[in-house]
């Protein structure tokens, strides 16, 4: 089996913002699997949800579709990027109309067999 072989999940249009998302995903970037679901159960954001669904995912890709032994994996890749962001309206005095955006991203991992 060559090393280069990497697996794919994508989470997308999760309804937080990028920035919240990638200061958990810093925290498991480059770790094994195993360590990174063992980080996300104690964290206290409410980020580490859906991060923590799209590592499950990857793995299962990986375990499912290629064999891959899912103690050797390991978090080659992991980021966030920015969705669509949902446009809504906050009333304010005298007639007037504020803007809220709410944000949405993407979540991608690419995961590694370590050898």
């Amino acid at each position: 089996m060559s090393n280069s072989q990497s697996v794919k999940a994508v989470a997308k249009y999760i309804r937080m913002s990028p920035h919240k998302i990638r200061r958990v995903l810093d925290q498991i970037r480059g770790r094994s699997y195993q360590e990174a679901l063992m980080i996300l159960e104690f964290l206290p954001y409410d980020a580490k949800g859906p991060i923590w669904q799209v590592v499950h995912s990857a793995a299962a890709n990986a375990n499912h579709n290629y064999g891959f032994d899912k103690k050797k994996l390991i978090i080659d890749q992991i980021f966030a990027d920015e969705g669509p962001k949902l446009k809504r309206i906050r009333p304010r005095a005298q007639g007037r109309a504020y803007k809220i955006l709410k944000p949405t991203c993407h979540i991608t991992v690419i995961m590694k067999e370590n050898s």
